[in-house]
């Protein structure tokens, strides 16, 4: 997968398991920058490092998401609760420096890193919108036909849910999370529930027709055992998929010198999921591909997506990708960093504020043409299971 320094432009792309999704064009041939592929399937995708043609005169730091009237009007209070089925235990928030943590089954059962309040769920929507840029408003890759029963494990917010229940009505969309931080107000296709994925699964075999993973490094200590439950439980013929990223900033313009921050960020996502026994390293070497394979799973296909940071991409679209991309990251990098910094690897708060703010400055930095590496790896249980 993707090293510590920039690598250069690639020749053109063969037709193979894992190339690029949303890839934007290389800098080498200016003139395609102004076509962006109608879809972003992994078979017209220019090569995975591809370098993205740079924006002589950027403007930086955009300005936060305007209030969408429409999704408003669709998604209602998102702080309204129903709490019939909840125990108030769950509703008990664990509290580390003034951001909140789950408290599903109790913290020294499981453990999860990232917070669960309103400053860091407002992150991980503007991450839901900028992926839905960079893929085009794609939100598969698998080749799925009229899928009837589909889950969406670790399901945050809930906005990939939501969104796919839209657009297959007649397609029931089950998210589960360890927080129950959902928007009640959700298409009647759709629903939540609160459900720890790490334990062995209550749902029955062969009752899905698509599983699907986002955002979820560091989450679980036997990813092949999480993959066998997703493939117990799905039809013969159904889909697995998983999208989720590296702890990586990088460039291919050597714009981004070898020794910046963004080297110590990465050696500290490592070293707590070395410690905690929750890998960060899912997408890293294709790790999930092998995972996927030794679950069971055939035809196993991946792909890689590059989300720029800042407004340095000449591309209209990957400029708008790499400005939510850079608010996103400027917003949430404290509360990304938080648990695993000052808990696991047991660093004085005020340490991990000085890092965080050198993260920042490194994210902001108008001169160096960095991005964020995303993959998805797909595949299928075996219609003969």
């Amino acid at each position: 997968m993707a090293e510590s320094e920039s690598t250069p432009a690639a020749t053109a792309p063969q037709a193979s398991a894992s190339s690029p999704a949303g890839s934007p064009p290389p800098t080498t041939a200016p003139a395609a920058a102004a076509s962006t592929p109608a879809s972003p399937s992994a078979a017209e995708q220019p090569a995975a490092d591809a370098q993205i043609a740079v924006d002589s005169n950027p403007i930086y730091h955009p300005q936060p998401l305007e209030d969408d009237d429409d999704n408003d009007s669709s998604l209602g209070d998102e702080n309204a609760l129903s709490t019939a089925s909840i125990s108030s235990s769950i509703l008990q928030y664990r509290k580390l420096h003034g951001r909140t943590y789950h408290n599903f089954g109790g913290a020294d059962k499981v453990e999860y890193w990232a917070p669960n309040d309103d400053a860091q769920n407002d992150q991980l929507d503007i991450n839901h919108h900028l992926l839905n840029l960079a893929l085009d408003n794609k939100l598969f890759f698998a080749p799925l036909s009229k899928p009837t029963r589909v889950l969406d494990v670790g399901t945050g917010t809930g906005m990939w849910a939501i969104d796919f229940a839209d657009e297959f009505p007649d397609c029931e969309v089950t998210g589960i999370d360890l927080s129950p931080i959902q928007p009640t107000w959700v298409p009647p296709n759709c629903k939540f529930e609160l459900d720890d994925a790490s334990q062995p699964w209550t749902f029955p075999d062969n009752h899905f027709d698509y599983i699907h993973f986002r955002y979820m490094i560091g989450c679980f200590k036997d990813w092949p055992a999480v993959y066998r439950e997703a493939y117990r439980c799905l039809k013969p013929g159904g889909w697995i998929e998983h999208l989720d990223c590296t702890a990586d900033v990088l460039s291919d313009d050597g714009s981004l010198p070898k020794d910046t921050v963004f080297v110590e960020w990465k050696k500290v996502f490592k070293e707590a999921g070395d410690k905690m026994g929750q890998t960060f390293e899912v997408v890293d070497n294709d790790n999930y591909v092998g995972w996927l394979k030794e679950a069971g799973f055939k035809d196993v296909k991946n792909t890689i997506i590059k989300t720029p940071v800042g407004s340095w991409p000449a591309d209209p679209k990957w400029k708008e990708v790499g400005q939510f991309n850079q608010y996103m990251l400027d917003g949430g990098i404290e509360g990304l960093g938080l648990y695993i910094i000052t808990n696991v690897l047991g660093w004085k708060y005020e340490e991990m504020q000085v890092f965080i703010a050198k993260v920042r400055a490194g994210l902001r930095n108008k001169n160096w043409h960095s991005y964020c590496v995303w993959g998805a790896a797909w595949g299928q249980k075996p219609y003969d299971e």
